[in-house]
Order: C-alpha cells, then sequence, then structure tokens
C-alpha cells in the first residue's frame, strides 16, 4: 500500500513534468531550425527577417495575439512567411506557438 502511494505521489507527476519538458524542447527544436533564421533566437527579428518582414514577437500586435491566431500563421503562411501545414504535425505547431508565446 505504501508503495503505490509512493509511486502515485512521486513518479506519476515526474513522467508528466518529463513529458512537458520533452514538448518543449522538441519545440524549441522546430524553432531553432524553422523560425531562428528571421525572428531570432529570442523572438527578435533578424536583419533579413526584418527585410522579409517578419515581427518581433515581442511587438504589442503580436503579443495581444490569440494563440489560435498565431496557430493560423504558422500553419498557413503570412507575406512571405511559409506555411508550415503539411511539413509540421497540428501538434507541433500548437507547441511551437505555445513556445513563441513565451518568448519575452
Amino acid at each position: 500500500m505504501k508503495l503505490d502511494r509512493w509511486i502515485i505521489s512521486w513518479i506519476v507527476p515526474g513522467l508528466f513534468a518529463s513529458t512537458a519538458f520533452a514538448a518543449e524542447q522538441k519545440a524549441k527544436d522546430i524553432y531553432q531550425s524553422k523560425c531562428q533564421g528571421c525572428h531570432g533566437s529570442a523572438g527578435h527579428a533578424t536583419n533579413i527577417g526584418t527585410k522579409l518582414g517578419a515581427k518581433d514577437f515581442q511587438d504589442p500586435n503580436v503579443v495581444g495575439m490569440p494563440a489560435s491566431a498565431l496557430i493560423a500563421i504558422i500553419k498557413h503562411g503570412k507575406n512571405k512567411m511559409p506555411s508550415y501545414d503539411g511539413v509540421l504535425t497540428t501538434a507541433q505547431i500548437r507547441e511551437l506557438a505555445r513556445y513563441i508565446k513565451q518568448l519575452k
């Protein structure tokens, strides 16, 4: 009985935490490979990105954007930004949007 309680109180929460960490790490890896060239490592548009119309993620218009709008932009593209529909899964796009919203 005590072992069961120990497993539930320590092991199970650790599994959820490691899953969340893994999802965030995957989103960071995707960001670095697909987004960082234009949006910079911390969400500040690079010189190339600025020339292509990339926004800083700290821009008030981007900060106030709901996650659903950011997901739509990632999925369908915008202006010179390509679409990632079919390149990334729906779950990857959702995690990437969550990661981007954390860049402040």
